[in-house]
């Protein structure tokens, strides 16, 4: 039986719950050793708690972020048997909105946590915000505390209508609503027999059957190239292949593809995957491509079909979420990081900064300040080539990273070229 993965993020305001709930999930799904679940015991035994605290079971990370040590997102790793997940716990304070950034980027659903007492907060609209940026397909309100409120049908409505209403404004097509109690169980894997009156999915269900598989030759072909192979042996005196990860689409023997950005055009003569030759591959497969023509071709260049090839820029315009202390500025040297490629670039104007309470934008912001989103329009020295974010996630994000210490300035997402 072919089991797939999902990868998805959960996030939610501070005493939301969070924290239980990813609990709750991996103790009511089995996926917890058993000596982390004494280890659990004892520390809930020690704090004088009857029963075990599962809010225990990630604190040991968040306190290390508390502590200012770099792991800013927990990871958690766990299976059913018809499902494998990668689970990124992301902070739930104000100020690490930029962390949630890091983990729904790869995420292809985000689980946003409210507080059935409370509903919709600013920190609510700021994560579905992000999500809807980052265009996460999938998104879930579990409403937790669903025992504090009585199992009440009507708070969860009223809940579930306007988180859906924020949504839509911010083009999120779908989102499925579930009542839940991390606390007790209700809803997380096992079926709620106080919510008689709800019929839907529990979490873990919702989880394990939600699409997540895409047809590749839905996307458009791009291969960023890695490395360039020559052995340069007496087997393979003339070999000359191009090493990489397939970033989105279908690669085929025979297509012609365009080298860029110096736009020279080749056929695909052979595909190399694990050593050993294929027709066909897609994303993500790491495959070596060998092309028929004797190209200038290197690390940091793009193999895309020639009749669909994003035209080189170096004028990009996108928006980006600032991730570091140090303010971003116009006029400020940076450093573009695009797939494979890294080129020298200058901050040439901020427009605009988005205000995630009302999703205004606020012109000549100035500056972008840490958990900023804004949108900026940069001048590279050399040519790139970038697709739009909402076309492809993989060839239509970038980094801004400091040219000096290396740091990691921004994380953008590329709009039509400016």
């Amino acid at each position: 039986m072919n089991v797939d993965t999902l990868r998805f993020a959960t996030a939610g305001s501070v005493d939301d719950g969070k924290s239980t709930l990813v609990g709750r999930l991996l103790h009511d799904s089995k996926s917890i050793l058993a000596d982390q679940l004494e280890a659990v015991e004892r520390a809930s035994c020690d704090r004088g708690r009857h029963t075990p605290d599962l809010a225990l079971l990630t604190d040991g990370l968040r306190a290390e972020r508390e502590q200012g040590i770099t792991i800013d997102v927990a990871y958690r790793y766990f299976a059913t048997p018809r499902r494998r997940f990668i689970l990124a716990d992301t902070p739930g304070h104000v100020q690490y909105t930029r962390n949630m950034v890091t983990g729904a980027s790869t995420a292809e659903l985000a689980a946003v946590l409210v507080d059935a007492r409370h509903g919709v907060v600013e920190q609510t609209r700021r994560h579905a915000a992000v999500a809807a940026l980052l265009r996460v397909r999938h998104v879930v309100l579990a409403v937790n505390k669903m025992d504090l409120v009585d199992w009440s049908e009507t708070v969860f409505a009223g809940i579930a209508d306007e988180f859906g209403a924020y949504c839509a404004a911010l083009g999120v097509a779908r989102v499925t609503a579930i009542p839940v109690s991390a606390l007790t169980g209700d809803n997380v894997v096992e079926p709620s027999e106080a919510m008689h009156w709800y019929s839907g999915p529990t979490l873990l269900e919702h989880l394990e059957t939600v699409p997540v598989t895409r047809d590749p030759d839905g996307d458009p072909t791009r291969f960023p190239v890695q490395y360039v192979i020559r052995p340069q042996t007496a087997e393979l005196p003339d070999y000359r292949g191009y090493a990489g990860q397939i970033a989105s689409g279908v690669l085929r023997v025979g297509d012609r593809v365009s080298t860029l950005p110096s736009g020279g055009v080749s056929t695909v003569e052979g595909i190399d995957a694990l050593g050993e030759p294929v027709d066909t591959a897609w994303a993500p497969q790491s495959v070596t491509v060998r092309l028929a023509d004797d190209l200038d071709v290197s690390r940091g260049d793009l193999l895309a079909p020639e009749d669909t090839a994003p035209a080189p820029t170096r004028d990009v315009r996108g928006t980006v979420c600032h991730l570091h202390e140090r303010p971003l500025t116009p006029g400020q040297r940076v450093l573009l990081r695009h797939t494979t490629r890294t080129v020298r670039a200058i901050v040439e104007e901020i427009p605009s900064r988005l205000n995630l309470d009302d999703l205004a934008h606020r012109p000549s912001p100035g500056e972008l300040v840490a958990n900023d989103i804004g949108t900026v329009v940069l001048r590279t020295v050399e040519p790139v080539v970038l697709d739009p974010y909402a076309r492809s996630r993989r060839t239509g994000s970038f980094l801004l990273i400091d040219p000096i210490d290396g740091t990691t300035l921004s994380a953008g997402m590329a709009e039509t070229p400016a």
